[in-house]
Protein backbone atom coordinates (compact mmCIF):
# COMPACT_ATOMS: atom_id res chain seq x y z
CA UNK A 1 0.00 0.00 0.00
CA UNK A 2 2.73 2.48 1.01
CA UNK A 3 4.85 1.91 -2.11
CA UNK A 4 1.85 2.17 -4.43
CA UNK A 5 0.56 5.29 -2.67
CA UNK A 6 3.99 6.93 -2.92
CA UNK A 7 4.28 6.15 -6.63
CA UNK A 8 0.81 7.60 -7.26
CA UNK A 9 1.51 10.78 -5.28
CA UNK A 10 4.89 11.46 -6.89
CA UNK A 11 3.77 10.41 -10.35
CA UNK A 12 0.62 12.54 -10.40
CA UNK A 13 2.20 15.65 -8.90
CA UNK A 14 5.30 15.51 -11.09
CA UNK A 15 3.05 15.02 -14.12
CA UNK A 16 0.91 18.03 -13.12
CA UNK A 17 3.99 20.20 -12.56
CA UNK A 18 5.64 19.31 -15.86
CA UNK A 19 2.32 19.62 -17.68
CA UNK A 20 2.29 23.28 -16.65
CA UNK A 21 5.70 23.83 -18.26
CA UNK A 22 4.57 21.86 -21.33
CA UNK A 23 1.35 23.81 -21.91
CA UNK A 24 3.03 27.17 -21.34
CA UNK A 25 5.84 26.28 -23.76
CA UNK A 26 3.31 25.31 -26.43
CA UNK A 27 1.37 28.52 -25.73
CA UNK A 28 4.34 30.80 -26.45
CA UNK A 29 5.60 28.73 -29.40
CA UNK A 30 8.61 26.98 -27.85
CA UNK A 31 9.65 23.64 -29.36
CA UNK A 32 9.09 20.82 -26.85
CA UNK A 33 11.39 17.91 -27.64
CA UNK A 34 10.78 15.67 -24.63
CA UNK A 35 8.28 15.35 -21.77
CA UNK A 36 9.74 13.07 -19.08
CA UNK A 37 8.31 11.68 -15.86
CA UNK A 38 11.42 10.75 -13.87
CA UNK A 39 15.11 11.39 -14.42
CA UNK A 40 17.96 9.39 -15.93
CA UNK A 41 17.84 6.82 -18.75
CA UNK A 42 14.61 6.27 -20.65
CA UNK A 43 12.57 3.22 -19.62
CA UNK A 44 9.59 3.67 -21.94
CA UNK A 45 8.52 6.26 -24.44
CA UNK A 46 6.46 7.17 -27.45
CA UNK A 47 6.79 10.01 -29.95
CA UNK A 48 3.72 12.06 -30.85
CA UNK A 49 4.24 15.01 -33.14
CA UNK A 50 7.46 16.83 -32.32
CA UNK A 51 7.52 15.65 -28.69
CA UNK A 52 8.81 12.41 -27.20
CA UNK A 53 6.84 11.36 -24.09
CA UNK A 54 8.94 9.14 -21.81
CA UNK A 55 9.10 7.49 -18.41
CA UNK A 56 12.65 7.58 -17.02
CA UNK A 57 14.43 5.34 -14.54
CA UNK A 58 14.65 7.56 -11.43
CA UNK A 59 11.16 8.51 -10.13
CA UNK A 60 12.35 11.56 -8.18
CA UNK A 61 11.46 14.33 -10.59
CA UNK A 62 10.75 15.08 -14.20
CA UNK A 63 11.49 17.63 -16.88
CA UNK A 64 10.37 19.17 -20.14
CA UNK A 65 13.18 19.44 -22.67
CA UNK A 66 12.72 22.48 -24.87
CA UNK A 67 14.66 23.57 -27.92
CA UNK A 68 17.65 25.73 -27.01
CA UNK A 69 18.00 24.59 -23.41
CA UNK A 70 21.60 23.97 -22.35
CA UNK A 71 22.36 20.51 -23.73
CA UNK A 72 24.86 19.61 -20.99
CA UNK A 73 22.27 19.99 -18.24
CA UNK A 74 19.61 18.06 -20.11
CA UNK A 75 22.09 15.34 -21.07
CA UNK A 76 22.79 14.77 -17.37
CA UNK A 77 19.07 14.54 -16.65
CA UNK A 78 18.65 12.05 -19.49
CA UNK A 79 21.65 9.97 -18.42
CA UNK A 80 23.57 10.48 -21.65
CA UNK A 81 25.90 12.93 -23.36
CA UNK A 82 25.63 15.19 -26.35
CA UNK A 83 28.23 14.59 -29.07
CA UNK A 84 27.23 17.11 -31.74
CA UNK A 85 26.57 20.83 -31.24
CA UNK A 86 22.97 21.79 -31.85
CA UNK A 87 22.06 24.42 -34.45
CA UNK A 88 19.86 27.13 -32.86
CA UNK A 89 16.28 27.15 -34.10
CA UNK A 90 13.57 29.84 -34.39
CA UNK A 91 11.48 28.20 -31.64
CA UNK A 92 14.28 27.90 -29.08
CA UNK A 93 13.47 28.65 -25.45
CA UNK A 94 16.38 31.10 -25.10
CA UNK A 95 15.19 32.98 -28.18
CA UNK A 96 11.88 33.94 -26.60
CA UNK A 97 11.36 37.24 -24.73
CA UNK A 98 11.85 37.32 -20.96
CA UNK A 99 8.11 37.46 -20.24
CA UNK A 100 7.51 34.29 -22.28
CA UNK A 101 10.32 32.39 -20.56
CA UNK A 102 9.08 33.58 -17.16
CA UNK A 103 5.63 32.25 -18.03
CA UNK A 104 7.05 28.86 -19.02
CA UNK A 105 9.24 28.54 -15.91
CA UNK A 106 6.53 29.60 -13.45
CA UNK A 107 3.76 27.53 -15.05
CA UNK A 108 4.72 24.35 -13.19
CA UNK A 109 4.27 26.03 -9.82
CA UNK A 110 1.00 27.59 -10.95
CA UNK A 111 -0.30 24.18 -12.05
CA UNK A 112 0.55 22.66 -8.66
CA UNK A 113 -1.40 25.43 -6.91
CA UNK A 114 -4.35 25.01 -9.29
CA UNK A 115 -4.27 21.26 -8.68
CA UNK A 116 -4.47 21.84 -4.92
CA UNK A 117 -7.36 24.29 -5.34
CA UNK A 118 -9.26 21.84 -7.55
CA UNK A 119 -8.67 18.90 -5.20
CA UNK A 120 -9.66 20.81 -2.05
CA UNK A 121 -12.75 22.13 -3.84
CA UNK A 122 -13.61 18.60 -5.00
CA UNK A 123 -13.30 17.28 -1.45
CA UNK A 124 -15.63 20.04 -0.22
CA UNK A 125 -18.12 19.38 -3.03
CA UNK A 126 -18.14 15.57 -2.81
CA UNK A 127 -17.64 14.87 0.90
CA UNK A 128 -18.60 18.26 2.30
CA UNK A 129 -16.87 20.94 4.36
CA UNK A 130 -15.47 19.39 7.56
CA UNK A 131 -16.04 20.88 10.97
CA UNK A 132 -15.64 19.53 14.47
CA UNK A 133 -18.73 18.25 16.22
CA UNK A 134 -17.57 19.13 19.72
CA UNK A 135 -18.43 22.28 21.68
CA UNK A 136 -15.92 21.42 24.40
CA UNK A 137 -12.83 23.59 24.94
CA UNK A 138 -9.46 21.85 25.01
CA UNK A 139 -7.17 24.78 25.70
CA UNK A 140 -6.89 28.54 25.16
CA UNK A 141 -3.48 29.67 23.89
CA UNK A 142 -3.06 33.07 25.49
CA UNK A 143 -0.15 34.24 23.37
CA UNK A 144 -2.26 34.17 20.21
CA UNK A 145 -5.11 36.27 21.62
CA UNK A 146 -5.31 39.78 20.10
CA UNK A 147 -5.89 42.84 22.26
CA UNK A 148 -9.36 42.95 23.76
CA UNK A 149 -9.92 39.18 23.68
CA UNK A 150 -7.66 38.19 26.59
CA UNK A 151 -10.68 37.21 28.72
CA UNK A 152 -11.09 34.07 26.60
CA UNK A 153 -8.24 32.52 28.59
CA UNK A 154 -10.62 32.38 31.57
CA UNK A 155 -12.65 29.63 29.87
CA UNK A 156 -11.55 26.42 31.62
CA UNK A 157 -10.49 23.31 29.74
CA UNK A 158 -13.41 20.92 29.45
CA UNK A 159 -16.10 23.63 29.48
CA UNK A 160 -18.87 23.37 26.87
CA UNK A 161 -19.49 26.52 24.83
CA UNK A 162 -23.17 27.43 24.59
CA UNK A 163 -23.50 30.98 23.22
CA UNK A 164 -21.39 33.51 21.32
CA UNK A 165 -23.39 36.71 21.42
CA UNK A 166 -26.86 35.58 20.38
CA UNK A 167 -25.57 32.62 18.35
CA UNK A 168 -26.25 29.17 19.80
CA UNK A 169 -23.15 26.94 19.72
CA UNK A 170 -23.98 23.42 18.54
CA UNK A 171 -20.57 22.56 17.06
CA UNK A 172 -17.15 24.16 16.75
CA UNK A 173 -18.03 25.95 13.52
CA UNK A 174 -20.76 27.85 15.40
CA UNK A 175 -18.20 29.13 17.88
CA UNK A 176 -15.78 30.25 15.17
CA UNK A 177 -18.52 31.82 13.05
CA UNK A 178 -19.89 33.58 16.14
CA UNK A 179 -16.62 35.46 16.53
CA UNK A 180 -15.89 35.93 12.82
CA UNK A 181 -19.36 37.21 11.91
CA UNK A 182 -20.31 39.25 14.99
CA UNK A 183 -19.95 43.04 14.72
CA UNK A 184 -16.98 44.74 16.37
CA UNK A 185 -17.45 45.66 20.02
CA UNK A 186 -18.54 43.90 23.20
CA UNK A 187 -19.26 40.19 22.73
CA UNK A 188 -20.26 37.70 25.41
CA UNK A 189 -19.16 34.06 25.29
CA UNK A 190 -21.14 31.73 27.55
CA UNK A 191 -20.27 28.19 28.64
CA UNK A 192 -21.31 25.43 31.04
CA UNK A 193 -19.64 22.60 32.99
CA UNK A 194 -18.75 24.77 34.85
CA UNK A 195 -21.25 27.53 34.08
CA UNK A 196 -19.87 30.97 33.34
CA UNK A 197 -19.35 33.68 30.79
CA UNK A 198 -16.64 36.08 29.61
CA UNK A 199 -16.90 39.34 27.71
CA UNK A 200 -14.44 40.34 25.03
CA UNK A 201 -14.05 43.24 22.63
CA UNK A 202 -14.55 41.61 19.25
CA UNK A 203 -11.79 42.96 16.98
CA UNK A 204 -12.46 45.14 13.96
CA UNK A 205 -9.88 43.48 11.72
CA UNK A 206 -10.76 40.11 10.22
CA UNK A 207 -7.26 38.75 10.82
CA UNK A 208 -7.53 39.55 14.55
CA UNK A 209 -10.88 37.76 14.69
CA UNK A 210 -9.37 34.69 13.07
CA UNK A 211 -6.54 34.79 15.60
CA UNK A 212 -9.02 34.99 18.48
CA UNK A 213 -11.09 32.09 17.17
CA UNK A 214 -7.99 30.03 16.39
CA UNK A 215 -6.48 30.59 19.84
CA UNK A 216 -9.25 28.48 21.37
CA UNK A 217 -8.56 24.80 20.67
CA UNK A 218 -11.33 22.21 20.69
CA UNK A 219 -11.30 19.27 23.05
CA UNK A 220 -9.55 16.04 22.16
CA UNK A 221 -9.63 13.05 24.50
CA UNK A 222 -6.47 12.02 26.35
CA UNK A 223 -5.94 8.85 24.35
CA UNK A 224 -3.33 7.33 22.07
CA UNK A 225 -3.70 7.82 18.36
CA UNK A 226 -1.00 6.32 16.15
CA UNK A 227 1.97 5.01 18.16
CA UNK A 228 5.29 5.54 16.36
CA UNK A 229 7.26 2.29 15.96
CA UNK A 230 10.32 2.21 18.21
CA UNK A 231 9.17 5.25 20.19
CA UNK A 232 9.20 5.40 24.02
CA UNK A 233 5.46 4.71 24.02
CA UNK A 234 5.87 1.69 21.75
CA UNK A 235 8.69 0.25 23.85
CA UNK A 236 6.61 0.72 27.02
CA UNK A 237 3.69 -1.24 25.55
CA UNK A 238 1.25 1.61 24.98
CA UNK A 239 -1.20 0.82 22.17
CA UNK A 240 -3.45 2.85 19.91
CA UNK A 241 -6.76 3.52 21.66
CA UNK A 242 -5.36 3.45 25.21
CA UNK A 243 -6.91 6.16 27.39
CA UNK A 244 -4.56 8.15 29.62
CA UNK A 245 -5.76 8.57 33.21
CA UNK A 246 -2.74 10.03 35.00
CA UNK A 247 0.97 10.80 34.72
CA UNK A 248 3.03 10.21 37.85
CA UNK A 249 -0.19 9.94 39.82
CA UNK A 250 -1.58 13.31 38.66
CA UNK A 251 -4.86 13.01 36.67
CA UNK A 252 -4.79 14.41 33.13
CA UNK A 253 -7.69 16.22 31.48
CA UNK A 254 -7.85 15.86 27.72
CA UNK A 255 -5.06 15.68 25.16
CA UNK A 256 -3.61 19.08 26.05
CA UNK A 257 -3.52 18.14 29.72
CA UNK A 258 -1.62 15.00 28.77
CA UNK A 259 0.90 17.02 26.75
CA UNK A 260 1.36 19.45 29.64
CA UNK A 261 2.32 16.47 31.82
CA UNK A 262 4.76 15.00 29.25
CA UNK A 263 6.47 17.96 27.58
CA UNK A 264 8.26 19.40 30.67
CA UNK A 265 9.94 16.02 31.38
CA UNK A 266 12.56 15.34 28.68
CA UNK A 267 14.57 12.15 29.21
CA UNK A 268 12.67 11.34 32.43
CA UNK A 269 10.97 8.09 33.47
CA UNK A 270 7.25 8.56 34.06
CA UNK A 271 4.48 6.30 35.30
CA UNK A 272 1.41 6.51 33.07
CA UNK A 273 -1.87 4.98 34.14
CA UNK A 274 -3.99 3.89 31.20
CA UNK A 275 -7.41 2.39 30.59
CA UNK A 276 -7.58 -0.45 28.05
CA UNK A 277 -10.70 -2.51 27.43
CA UNK A 278 -12.07 -1.52 30.83
CA UNK A 279 -8.87 -2.47 32.71
CA UNK A 280 -6.58 0.02 34.42
CA UNK A 281 -2.90 -0.60 33.68
CA UNK A 282 0.34 1.18 34.51
CA UNK A 283 3.15 1.68 32.03
CA UNK A 284 6.64 3.01 32.79
CA UNK A 285 7.90 5.18 29.94
CA UNK A 286 11.39 6.59 29.50
CA UNK A 287 10.80 9.75 27.51
CA UNK A 288 13.12 11.06 24.82
CA UNK A 289 13.81 14.73 24.17
CA UNK A 290 13.46 16.99 21.16
CA UNK A 291 13.89 20.68 20.39
CA UNK A 292 10.64 22.36 19.47
CA UNK A 293 8.63 25.53 19.90
CA UNK A 294 6.90 25.93 23.25
CA UNK A 295 3.24 26.48 22.27
CA UNK A 296 2.64 28.68 25.32
CA UNK A 297 5.62 31.02 24.93
CA UNK A 298 6.71 30.66 21.31
CA UNK A 299 10.30 30.07 22.43
CA UNK A 300 12.42 27.02 21.60
CA UNK A 301 12.80 24.50 24.41
CA UNK A 302 13.82 20.90 25.00
CA UNK A 303 10.58 18.99 25.40
CA UNK A 304 9.75 15.45 26.39
CA UNK A 305 8.88 13.14 23.50
CA UNK A 306 6.71 10.05 23.90
CA UNK A 307 6.01 9.19 20.25
CA UNK A 308 2.20 9.25 20.16
CA UNK A 309 0.01 11.05 17.66
CA UNK A 310 -3.12 12.88 18.71
CA UNK A 311 -6.23 10.69 18.37
CA UNK A 312 -8.62 11.55 15.52
CA UNK A 313 -11.30 14.13 16.25
CA UNK A 314 -15.01 13.68 15.63
CA UNK A 315 -15.63 15.41 12.32
CA UNK A 316 -18.98 16.30 10.74
CA UNK A 317 -19.30 17.12 7.03
CA UNK A 318 -21.72 19.65 5.55
CA UNK A 319 -22.55 19.34 1.85
CA UNK A 320 -22.16 22.60 -0.08
CA UNK A 321 -22.81 23.89 -3.58
CA UNK A 322 -20.24 24.62 -6.28
CA UNK A 323 -19.53 28.22 -5.30
CA UNK A 324 -19.12 27.38 -1.61
CA UNK A 325 -16.92 24.40 -2.53
CA UNK A 326 -14.65 26.69 -4.56
CA UNK A 327 -14.48 29.14 -1.65
CA UNK A 328 -13.63 26.29 0.74
CA UNK A 329 -10.98 25.00 -1.67
CA UNK A 330 -9.44 28.46 -1.96
CA UNK A 331 -9.35 28.89 1.83
CA UNK A 332 -7.75 25.49 2.33
CA UNK A 333 -5.12 26.23 -0.32
CA UNK A 334 -4.30 29.59 1.27
CA UNK A 335 -4.19 28.06 4.76
CA UNK A 336 -1.82 25.27 3.69
CA UNK A 337 0.38 27.76 1.83
CA UNK A 338 0.65 29.90 4.95
CA UNK A 339 1.43 26.86 7.09
CA UNK A 340 4.27 25.73 4.81
CA UNK A 341 5.73 29.23 4.52
CA UNK A 342 5.62 29.58 8.31
CA UNK A 343 7.45 26.26 8.67
CA UNK A 344 10.19 27.38 6.26
CA UNK A 345 10.50 30.70 8.11
CA UNK A 346 10.79 28.93 11.46
CA UNK A 347 13.30 26.48 10.00
CA UNK A 348 15.52 29.35 8.85
CA UNK A 349 15.18 31.27 12.14
CA UNK A 350 15.84 28.18 14.26
CA UNK A 351 12.34 27.90 15.70
CA UNK A 352 11.89 24.41 14.24
CA UNK A 353 14.11 21.43 14.90
CA UNK A 354 16.04 20.74 11.63
CA UNK A 355 15.67 17.01 12.30
CA UNK A 356 11.94 17.38 11.60
CA UNK A 357 12.68 17.75 7.87
CA UNK A 358 11.96 14.47 6.09
CA UNK A 359 12.83 12.87 2.78
CA UNK A 360 11.04 10.56 0.39
CA UNK A 361 10.85 8.08 3.28
CA UNK A 362 8.62 10.48 5.22
CA UNK A 363 6.64 11.20 2.07
CA UNK A 364 6.13 7.47 1.58
CA UNK A 365 5.01 6.92 5.18
CA UNK A 366 2.59 9.85 5.03
CA UNK A 367 1.26 8.69 1.64
CA UNK A 368 0.60 5.20 2.98
CA UNK A 369 -1.09 6.50 6.14
CA UNK A 370 -3.31 8.85 4.14
CA UNK A 371 -4.26 6.10 1.68
CA UNK A 372 -5.16 3.78 4.56
CA UNK A 373 -7.62 6.36 5.91
CA UNK A 374 -9.57 6.57 2.66
CA UNK A 375 -9.78 8.42 -0.65
CA UNK A 376 -10.73 11.76 0.90
CA UNK A 377 -7.66 11.80 3.14
CA UNK A 378 -5.41 10.60 0.33
CA UNK A 379 -6.60 13.37 -1.99
CA UNK A 380 -6.16 15.90 0.82
CA UNK A 381 -2.58 14.76 1.32
CA UNK A 382 -1.91 15.04 -2.42
CA UNK A 383 -3.24 18.61 -2.40
CA UNK A 384 -1.07 19.52 0.59
CA UNK A 385 2.01 17.98 -0.99
CA UNK A 386 1.25 19.74 -4.28
CA UNK A 387 1.39 23.11 -2.51
CA UNK A 388 4.59 21.99 -0.79
CA UNK A 389 6.11 21.03 -4.14
CA UNK A 390 5.14 24.40 -5.62
CA UNK A 391 6.73 26.38 -2.79
CA UNK A 392 9.92 24.31 -2.71
CA UNK A 393 10.30 24.73 -6.48
CA UNK A 394 10.33 28.50 -5.98
CA UNK A 395 13.40 28.36 -3.74
CA UNK A 396 16.22 30.34 -5.45
CA UNK A 397 18.37 27.27 -6.06
CA UNK A 398 19.72 26.73 -9.60
CA UNK A 399 18.09 23.70 -11.30
CA UNK A 400 14.84 24.52 -9.48
CA UNK A 401 12.26 26.84 -11.05
CA UNK A 402 13.14 29.54 -8.53
CA UNK A 403 16.76 29.45 -9.66
CA UNK A 404 15.75 29.85 -13.31
CA UNK A 405 13.55 32.80 -12.36
CA UNK A 406 16.56 34.38 -10.64
CA UNK A 407 18.55 33.99 -13.87
CA UNK A 408 15.73 35.70 -15.79
CA UNK A 409 15.57 38.51 -13.21
CA UNK A 410 19.33 39.07 -13.59
CA UNK A 411 18.89 39.17 -17.36
CA UNK A 412 16.10 41.74 -17.04
CA UNK A 413 18.16 43.91 -14.66
CA UNK A 414 21.07 43.79 -17.11
CA UNK A 415 18.87 45.11 -19.89
CA UNK A 416 18.34 41.81 -21.66
CA UNK A 417 21.94 40.64 -21.34
CA UNK A 418 21.79 37.10 -19.84
CA UNK A 419 24.46 35.26 -17.94
CA UNK A 420 26.61 33.19 -20.27
CA UNK A 421 25.84 29.52 -20.78
CA UNK A 422 29.05 28.68 -18.94
CA UNK A 423 27.97 30.77 -15.92
CA UNK A 424 24.52 29.20 -15.87
CA UNK A 425 26.00 25.72 -16.12
CA UNK A 426 28.42 26.48 -13.30
CA UNK A 427 25.62 27.74 -11.05
CA UNK A 428 23.47 24.77 -12.05
CA UNK A 429 26.23 22.44 -10.90
CA UNK A 430 26.30 24.29 -7.57
CA UNK A 431 22.53 23.87 -7.42
CA UNK A 432 22.85 20.13 -7.99
CA UNK A 433 25.29 19.89 -5.08
CA UNK A 434 23.05 21.97 -2.79
CA UNK A 435 19.98 19.94 -3.74
CA UNK A 436 21.86 16.68 -3.23
CA UNK A 437 23.02 17.91 0.18
CA UNK A 438 19.45 18.73 1.21
CA UNK A 439 18.28 15.30 0.08
CA UNK A 440 21.05 13.53 2.01
CA UNK A 441 20.30 15.63 5.10
CA UNK A 442 16.58 14.85 4.94
CA UNK A 443 17.27 11.17 4.30
CA UNK A 444 19.63 11.00 7.28
CA UNK A 445 16.89 12.51 9.46
CA UNK A 446 14.55 9.71 8.40
CA UNK A 447 17.15 7.04 9.11
CA UNK A 448 17.74 8.52 12.56
CA UNK A 449 14.01 8.46 13.24
CA UNK A 450 13.68 4.88 12.04
CA UNK A 451 16.78 3.34 13.59
CA UNK A 452 17.42 5.56 16.61
CA UNK A 453 20.04 8.15 17.44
Amino acid sequence: MTVLATVIVLGVLIFVHELGHFWAAKLVGVEVQRFSIGLGPRVWGVKWGETEYVVSAIPLGGYVKMGGMEDEVLDKLEGGSSKEPRVPGPRDFDGKPIWARTLVISAGVVMNMIFALVVYSTIAGVWGVPHYATTKVGKVFQRFLPEGTEALVQIPAGADLTLVGDRVVEDWRDFQSGILEAPPGPLTVEFRNPAGQVEIQNPIEGEDRRRAAGAVAWWTDAAAGTVEPGSPADEAGIEEGDEFLSVNGVPVEGWYGFLEAIKPRPDERVEIQILRDGRELTRTVTLESQREENPDTGEMWTAGKIGIWQPPDEVVYTRVGLSDALVAGYRDTVAVTGMILAFLRDLVTGNVDPSSVGSIVTIGQASGQAAAQGLEYFLGFMALFSVNLAILNLLPIPVLDGGHLVFLAIEAIRGGNPLSIEQRLRWSQVGFVVLLGIMVWALSNDFMRLFGR
